[in-house]
């Protein structure tokens, strides 16, 4: 009896919380990013616009005052350039391995997916980069997860036959892609909303504090595939990140 009780609450948490999810991305700031890129260079251009946001959403690691933990100091965050093979173009990254590597597994497992829905030299899928923070909550329920910034890109892949039209994207790709880049800065530097600093306590409900060099935002990716448009958005508080200027993306993040 117990157990049949607690396999009822269970299903009745999992309805609930997909519920309160849906809602809370329906409030939660969401930016759309639109990228036509050739086979070779999907990884290069997602790493880059992903590297991009979380080097605007990654602090240095917070070192707290024993005798009163509202006092605290934060470390340094260091960034490494990496220069693109399949693009021209050179993007700004945090100097840490390990949140590289969590995002880069991530990206490349989309890559393999997108390529087996490849039509007529095409596929789409979309990406999704969240941020969300944690909200406590009383046993059993598991802790509430909160988004508050969404970037969805949307990647439609082509397949070029021939190496010289490769080299012809590679120069043009770069181009647009660094006017997307310039745009996602701009609109990640407004702080329409970032959750405000925790206590020691409630460090892991905002902060990802498993890394040992840095500590970004929460976040999570996810993606799908086909021309389903911008599903996870709340379409009517989400922004489209356009080609809004022209300038060179190394020299915007050199102080």
């Amino acid at each position: 009896m117990f157990k049949k009780k607690y396999l009822l609450l269970k299903f009745f948490q999992k309805a609930d919380q997909h519920k309160t999810l849906q809602q809370t991305r329906m409030n939660a700031n969401s930016y759309n990013v639109e990228i036509l890129v050739e086979r070779s260079q999907v990884e290069e251009a997602v790493l880059g616009i992903f590297h991009t946001i979380l080097l605007h959403r990654t602090t240095g690691k917070f070192h707290y005052h024993t005798e009163k933990e509202r006092f605290y100091s934060v470390g340094t965050v260091g960034t490494d350039d990496v220069d693109c093979e399949f693009l021209n173009f050179t993007y700004v990254r945090v100097a840490s391995k390990v949140l590289d590597s969590m995002i880069r597994k991530q990206i490349v497992d989309f890559c393999e997916q997108l390529q087996q829905k490849t039509n007529n030299n095409l596929s789409m899928g979309t990406i999704t980069l969240e941020f969300y923070q944690k909200r406590r909550s009383r046993w059993p329920f598991n802790d509430e997860c909160v988004p508050w910034e969404i970037w969805n890109i949307q990647v439609t892949e082509r397949v070029l036959a021939t190496e010289s039209e490769r080299n012809i994207v590679k120069e043009t790709t770069g181009s647009k892609l660094g006017d997307k880049v310039i745009s996602v800065v701009e609109a990640v530097g407004r702080h329409d909303f970032v959750p405000k600093m925790p206590a020691q306590a409630d460090l892991p409900l905002v902060f990802e504090t498993s890394l040992l060099d840095v500590q970004p935002y929460l976040f999570k990716i996810y993606f799908n595939f086909g021309n389903i448009g911008f599903s996870h958005t709340g379409s009517n508080k989400a922004s489209s990140v356009g080609s809004t200027v022209r300038k060179i993306f190394r020299n915007t993040l050199t102080l």
